[in-house]
């Protein structure tokens, strides 16, 4: 397994310094993974794919040191000083933690940074679990590289910079899938990814199946203490274990995990079985056998439910409407939970039919606002 020679993500092609040099525009798209939750912080195997839905940005250097932003999802412009960066608990730590990167001293930068304006329009949903912050991550990052020159560093470095900062100066323990979706992943294929060795491969999405994409109208935040707290049960398990992830876990080993006390027995069950659903999921891609990939999807949501407890009342809700519908083959939540999107495999060509009717049946029962992303309306 290993980079597919001539497979360039199609969105690395917005990146696009003008001739002048004053100015540059990059992209960097959301994600939905489709199989493979909380198992990249472990170690283990993920399956995402990119969705229409995009982060650009456009950069101008300043000349002084002084970087200010202006986002659509913000009213009012955010300002800081380059080697001055300050959490303030906000949309702006993600762009503090790109800058703040940049300047440790293994990236190696030639000459620092000067300060720039920068313009962000996204509109990859907030909250929902389809990597808003890491599809800004490495937009910035992107064009940081295309208006400063800093072509040493290619797409896996950027993902890696982008984690960290997202890790060291933001405050959330996430994995690398994100970021390595964001910078790699095109809307064609899903990502088979290593997230120990950072291996990929990328592997066609089934011409017979349509995926649709609903976010929950629930939203989450992964710096609050849920998700931190479930990381941290992983490394425990593992410690008691006696492995140094519960990657190097496999099957034969279940009956070692249930004799953990509760909940870090449910935790570890959860990743052990959702790496090998991964591995599953790939062969049902490389066989085109939908029905098995919607199996795969449904034993996943009733492991994060049950045995992960990351779930909500809500995404449950439309998890279960997608599954009642004859023309889907599975649904599952995606991203990292409690709250966000649910991911389903529908029949061919019946993906946008089927989606506005789960979501207005959904609407009907939860009196939420569900957004279809995926498939998007028709041009």
């Amino acid at each position: 397994m290993g980079p597919v020679p001539g497979g360039a993500c199609t969105v690395c092609k917005l990146v696009m310094p003008l001739a002048n040099g004053s100015l540059a525009r990059a992209a960097a798209p959301g994600r939905v993974n489709l199989i493979g939750e909380h198992t990249d912080y472990n170690g283990g195997f993920v399956l995402p794919t990119a969705i229409p839905q995009q982060t650009r940005v456009e950069l101008r250097p300043r000349a002084d040191q002084q970087v200010v932003v202006r986002t659509n999802y913000a009213p009012a412009p955010g300002t800081f000083t380059l080697g001055a960066e300050t959490q303030r608990s906000d949309w702006l730590d993600y762009i503090q933690g790109v800058t703040w990167v940049l300047r440790q001293p293994e990236v190696q930068l030639q000459t620092p940074l000067s300060g720039f304006d920068l313009s962000i329009n996204s509109t990859v949903p907030l909250g929902a679990g389809l990597s808003s912050s890491a599809s800004l991550e490495v937009a910035v990052l992107r064009v940081i590289r295309a208006a400063f020159g800093l072509d040493h560093l290619d797409d896996v470095r950027l993902a890696k910079l982008g984690q960290l900062a997202e890790n060291d100066f933001v405050g959330a323990h996430c994995g690398i899938m994100d970021q390595m979706a964001a910078s790699l992943a095109d809307d064609t294929t899903a990502l088979f990814l290593d997230t120990r060795s950072l291996e990929f491969r990328r592997i066609p999405l089934p011409a017979n199946a349509d995926l649709i994409v609903i976010h929950s109208g629930v939203s989450h935040e992964l710096t609050g203490g849920d998700y931190n707290t479930r990381r941290a049960e992983c490394e425990e398990a593992a410690r008691r274990l006696g492995v140094p992830q519960l990657r190097d876990l496999g099957l034969a080993d279940l009956p070692l995990v249930d004799r953990l006390p509760d909940p870090l027995a449910r935790r570890a069950r959860h990743v052990v079985t959702e790496d090998e659903r991964v591995l599953e999921a790939v062969q049902a891609l490389e066989a085109s056998d939908v029905a098995r990939l919607g199996e795969l999807f449904a034993a996943s949501h009733a492991s994060m439910r049950d045995d992960f407890e990351v779930s909500a009342p809500s995404v449950d809700l439309l998890v279960d409407i997608a599954t009642a519908d004859t023309d889907v083959y599975g649904a599952r939540m995606t991203g990292g939970g409690f709250g966000g999107a649910v991911v389903m495999l529908a029949r061919r060509d019946r993906g946008r039919a089927a989606g506005e009717r789960i979501a207005r049946t959904y609407a009907e029962r939860s009196g939420r606002v569900p957004t279809l992303l995926v498939p998007p309306p028709p041009n």
